[in-house]
């Protein structure tokens, strides 16, 4: 866990001179290393601990949250910024990074999902600042992949459960302890 947080942290380090002078190529560049490595972290961490049920949940989230974003963009064509094709809305790549931290954070604690979802928002503003996608793409990938991430994921510690409630006049969290 903490090797992926450094990895997180220098990796936006070293990032960040070339956001100043970035082209198109370095921001599709950047977004896709950004998405490959949440993507691996999310499946990758799981296999390494041999938490089975992790993995499978990773890999429902991330494959949720990639195909309803894929199949949004046949129902809703948008023209890129850039004007390559009409396939703008959603954000894939951003779409599958939220996702992916999403999933982290709900199954291995903020100190994991943090620096996740850090990675997945320079994946968002490198889609826009590379012309591919308009700012409500971005936030309308990211929606779906944190819900992808949030529903289809379960905490690690199962004594533990944390769950939103509501009814016609207002709404919260119910907490389960289990000893």
């Amino acid at each position: 866990m903490r090797l992926f947080i450094v990895i997180a942290v220098f990796g936006c380090v070293l990032l960040t001179p070339r956001f100043a002078q970035a082209s198109d190529r370095t921001w599709r560049d950047t977004s896709n290393i950004g998405r490959d490595a949440l993507v691996i972290a999310a499946l990758g961490t799981p296999l390494v601990q041999e938490d089975w049920q992790g993995a499978l949940q990773a890999s429902g989230s991330v494959g949720a949250a990639t195909l309803v974003s894929l199949g949004l963009k046949d129902i809703f064509p948008e023209t890129r910024p850039d004007g390559s094709d009409r396939r703008s809305f959603p954000s894939t790549h951003t779409a599958t990074s939220f996702a992916a931290a999403a999933t982290l954070q709900n199954r291995y604690g903020w100190k994991v999902g943090l620096p996740a979802h850090l990675v997945a928002t320079i994946v968002g503003i490198s889609r826009v600042q590379g012309t591919k996608h308009h700012w409500y793409d971005v936030a309308a990938g990211a929606l779906l992949g944190e819900a992808s991430g949030l529903l289809l994921t379960t905490r690690r510690n199962n004594n533990i459960r944390m769950l939103p409630w509501s009814d016609g006049q207002g709404g919260g969290i119910a907490m389960a302890l289990r000893f």
